[in-house]
């Protein structure tokens, strides 16, 4: 389970003295917990991989988007910072699909569900979800949808 994964690493970081690490992983441990009490009131998602998966996607978007933010403003400190923290968060999430892999895939799900136009979009994506799941970012799959559809 991903969520070992990230203790186990923790403890080995702790161990090393890679601080930075150390309080990368701290925060990702956070973020699953916040989670974790979040579900608790909602429904559940179909696993515990699912769920991690999706934290991290978020932290690693939040992060992107910092980044971008901190260059734009001449800090290029603060987006190395946020670099760093992104690849240590992406060593927990699984393999990312290529692009031709990607475009292939979603081609076929839109071509399996005989979805036409944008309005077919939501029921496209939630099958993307289902069966692409942690191996393709949704912002990422959002716009090869948007293409897959517009074509």
């Amino acid at each position: 389970m991903i969520r070992d994964d990230i203790k186990t690493a923790t403890v080995t970081a702790m161990k090393g003295g890679d601080k930075e690490t150390t309080a990368t992983l701290r925060l990702v441990s956070a973020a699953i917990k916040n989670r974790d009490i979040e579900v608790r009131t909602g429904g559940t998602p179909a696993s515990d991989d699912q769920l991690v998966t999706e934290v991290l996607q978020k932290m690693v978007k939040q992060r992107r988007e910092s980044a971008d933010i901190y260059r734009k403003n001449g800090r290029e400190d603060r987006a190395a910072t946020e670099e760093a923290e992104i690849a240590v968060i992406e060593r927990f999430l699984p393999q990312q699909l290529g692009e031709a892999e990607a475009e292939a895939k979603i081609r076929e799900i839109v071509a399996e569900t005989g979805a036409s136009s944008m309005k077919d979009m939501g029921r496209v994506m939630a099958l993307v979800k289902e069966r692409l799941g942690g191996a393709i970012e949704p912002a990422r799959a959002s716009a090869l949808v948007k293409a897959a559809l517009s074509a």
